[in-house]
């Protein structure tokens, strides 16, 4: 598959899954970037071991677990809020909302919630987390009753 394809095919779902993993527009689209910068650059040795998506949604997960790393050991400063609302003017409530919540979630949920949003099989998202495919099915379940619960207590 030429990369010019692979971009077009999967560069909203990249940066969907982004999103989920840090609830920030730019680093998001930063993220989802470098993503497709190393998929340029390694494109030739990708060995057809898993699906292309499953590798490229691997790589973008390792990009967002470091950046998630990073913000830990470098905390941002707080952003005037007036900035951080003027970015998501564009987003559905509710979608912020969604967004916000999964941001809450522990790291390996967030993936999975993320991944599962995208439409992935469970074995391929079991693949790209490292888990069982049964452990993957209970996690995607209580995470969407947690997001349930939360969408509930917000009246959304």
């Amino acid at each position: 598959m030429e990369f010019e394809e692979l971009y077009k095919t999967y560069w909203q779902k990249i940066f969907r899954l982004c999103m989920g993993y840090v609830n920030d527009y730019d680093i998001a689209q930063d993220i989802a970037q470098e993503t497709f910068i190393i998929v340029w650059q390694k494109l030739d040795t990708f060995r057809n071991e898993s699906s292309i998506g499953t590798w490229i949604f691997r790589i973008a997960s390792n990009n967002c677990l470091r950046q998630i790393e990073k913000e830990k050991r470098f905390p941002k400063s707080e952003l005037p809020v007036n900035i951080i609302e003027e970015k998501q003017y564009s987003m559905e409530p509710q979608i912020q909302f969604l967004y916000k919540c999964i941001a809450e979630l522990p790291e390996t949920d967030r993936i999975i919630i993320s991944l599962e949003l995208e439409g992935l099989k469970q074995a391929e998202i079991a693949n790209i987390v490292g888990l069982s495919e049964a452990n993957t099915r209970v996690r995607i379940h209580r995470i969407k009753e947690k997001l349930t619960q939360k969408f509930k207590e917000n009246g959304q």
